[in-house]
């Protein structure tokens, strides 16, 4: 099911039920999975390998060279999962490297013009809505949402069951369960999302009682650290905890202190 218009690479593989519309362009390294449906006018490039069941609306490129000075033409990759939707105008771009892939998960929505920049790995179940900018090296886990004209700085992450706000910018790590806005800042936890995610009341309520040790009860993130792992047992409480003790680049910091980040890009 080729619109005659298409042109195909006679090297690309496609699954049988593939459906490509008019203007698309597949190039010769592309293999894409069952029940995909490209186009019009999407443009599949690079070593990239496609799920089942992907639908690809106008205008999106996929798989094009990262906007990286220090690539050098190599046959990087760009994989992704199944039954993700990349609507009007949506750019994703392979990795700088043959040592790392850019990876998408499954589940995924990618509204119009947002981007994935090169090296990138995204969970399962990630919203990005219009305009999102993603640099290179970021990691988005899954059933983060990241709201229109949100902008994520390389090499930070984005935690689970996160939501950054419209406008948001992160130049430092959005923490697992959190609400981020303005610029590198928290206003609470993702109570929808936890509770749309199945988390039962007494895990959100030692979530609850995590954040405000960690982020506003004003004590250095090692004490506070020290503090929580004798405290906070639950599965979501680990999460946070760990990824509060992992992080390379700081984290974003409630809306009434800023020693977080601050204490964060010291370490870095």
């Amino acid at each position: 099911m080729i619109h005659p218009t298409a042109i195909v690479h006679p090297g690309a593989r496609l699954h049988p039920t593939v459906r490509v519309g008019p203007y698309t362009v597949i190039d010769e390294h592309v293999e894409v999975g069952e029940a995909c449906v490209l186009g019009p006018q999407v443009y599949l490039t690079g070593h990239t390998t496609i799920g089942a069941s992907n639908r690809f609306h106008a205008g999106a490129v996929i798989g094009d060279a990262p906007q990286d000075l220090k690539y050098k033409d190599e046959p990087t990759r760009l994989r992704i999962g199944e039954s993700n939707t990349f609507r009007e105008h949506v750019t994703v771009h392979r990795s700088n490297k043959l040592t790392e892939d850019t990876v998408i998960g499954s589940h995924g929505l990618f509204m119009a013009g947002s981007h994935v920049g090169h090296n990138c790995l995204i969970g399962d179940h990630v919203i990005l809505a219009n305009a999102v900018l993603l640099a290179g090296h970021v990691t988005v886990s899954d059933r983060a949402f990241i709201s229109g004209m949100g902008g994520v700085h390389q090499f930070c992450r984005v935690g689970t069951l996160s939501i950054m706000q419209g406008g948001a910018i992160a130049t430092v790590d959005v923490p697992p369960f959190c609400i981020a806005h303005q610029v590198n800042l928290l206003c609470g936890l993702n109570i929808i999302g936890l509770r749309r995610a199945g988390i039962s009341s007494a895990d959100r309520l030692e979530l609850k009682q995590l954040y405000r040790l960690l982020f506003r009860s004003g004590l250095a993130r090692k004490q506070a650290l020290a503090e929580a792992e004798t405290r906070f047992k639950s599965a979501s409480a680990r999460t946070l905890i760990e990824f509060a003790a992992t992080t390379k680049r700081g984290l974003c910091s409630d809306t009434s202190t800023s020693s977080t980040v601050d204490e964060g890009r010291e370490s870095h």
